[in-house]
């Protein structure tokens, strides 16, 4: 049990200098292509933002309509009852 411990302990998160050479090496492999990567990014979240605002807009005319259509109804039906 003792040896199982000892062998997870190395799968801990990195520390400060651990990320520091994981961020030199990845410049190292991917430094000429992060401008493109980070520009694809941000069109990816610029588009999906786009997305969630046009999925509320269409809920909120949604809601809107319903809420018309009932406030019509209910008024339709208090004026059909007030005639009778």
């Amino acid at each position: 049990m003792i040896q199982s411990t000892h062998a997870l302990a190395f799968l801990s998160m990195p520390g400060h200098t651990e990320w520091l050479v994981i961020l030199v090496i990845a410049l190292l492999i991917f430094g000429k292509r992060l401008p493109e990567l980070a520009r694809s990014v941000g069109k990816s979240l610029t588009e999906f933002k786009k997305g969630i605002n046009e999925a509320k807009e269409s809920t909120d005319e949604l809601v809107d309509d319903v809420k018309k259509a009932s406030d019509d109804a209910a008024s339709s039906g208090t004026k059909n009852s007030s005639s009778h």
